[in-house]
């Protein structure tokens, strides 16, 4: 079993992934670039903890013991001995080649190195590095604690060792792993953008308000959120840069993103996490329903 696991980068995606492995028994150190980034995910995390324990999910005692394997740093120095580490930085190509780059130098030759990334090349990524037979893709879905499912995503020079202890370590935090050749989108992201990208035509030409569009797909074809939520919970400036990426990478128009997606990323309504996007959202991500 693995027992001790470094993550780099701490924002919604990388918080999911601390506390599950933390919920499955691993210790966890996970890396930011400040102390005020530190503390602010470890509040993020409690807060997440303390939902669940509202709802039934988890007692006050597992919250204590999941936290108290969790520990943050604002350097790299406290995961040298981690079994693998992750990288879970923002989705730039340029930011995680460097902390790639970077992890590779101090980290102990044969310590996998995996990149949570939902469209980038892991080839590429893995050039920067001098063991891209040791670096391997894991694409988690948000809210990550929630999905049961994680995209394991070889390169071309991933050795089957590594995707079988990616595998490994998805099996042992609860995740069901598919494995997949590396392809622009992989698997979810190409397939969920068109369905995002005509749900928002619908809408801006007339067809059909948001509210409408996204019940005609949850009771229609029982969805369990429609896409134009799923966009906002994804962020919608992550869906543009998604789009934007792949439509650069294989021009293919299915992949031009919505104008009107363009217009709201500029006006800065970008979901759940500015509490406004296709809808309104409150403080702990739950939506506002329309009176």
């Amino acid at each position: 079993m693995i027992r001790d696991v470094g993550i780099v980068g701490a924002g919604m995606t990388g918080r999911g992934i601390v506390q599950t492995a933390a919920q499955a028994g691993m210790n966890v150190v996970f890396c930011e670039v400040s102390d005020e980034k530190v503390a602010e995910a470890i509040a993020g995390i409690t807060a997440a903890l303390d939902h669940e324990i509202e709802r039934w999910g988890l007692t006050q005692t597992e919250k204590t013991v999941i936290l108290s394997r969790i520990r943050g740093t604002a350097g790299y120095e406290q995961i040298k001995s981690a079994e693998l580490v992750i990288e879970a930085v923002r989705e730039n190509l340029a930011l995680k080649s460097t902390v790639l780059q970077s992890l590779d130098g101090i980290l102990p030759p044969e310590t996998i190195l995996i990149t949570n990334t939902s469209s980038l090349s892991i080839t590429q990524l893995a050039a920067t590095t001098n063991r891209a037979d040791r670096v391997v893709g894991m694409h988690f879905l948000s809210p990550v604690p929630k999905r049961p499912l994680v995209e394991v995503v070889r390169g071309l020079h991933t050795s089957d060792a590594t995707v079988e202890r990616a595998r490994q370590f998805a099996s042992e935090i609860g995740k069901t792993a598919i494995e997949v050749f590396e392809y622009p989108g992989f698997v979810t992201t190409r397939l969920i953008l068109p369905l995002l990208n005509e749900a928002m035509h619908v809408v801006m030409e007339g067809v059909a308000s948001a509210n409408d569009v996204d019940t005609a797909m949850t009771l229609g074809y029982n969805f369990p959120n429609g896409p134009l939520e799923i966009a906002d919970r994804i962020g919608l400036d992550e869906v543009l840069l998604w789009m934007e990426h792949l439509f650069h990478e294989l021009g293919d128009l299915k992949y031009r993103p919505c104008p009107l997606l363009r217009k709201m990323v500029r006006a800065g309504q970008l979901g759940v996490k500015t509490g406004r996007g296709f809808f309104p959202y409150d403080e702990r991500g739950r939506r506002v329903k329309d009176k």
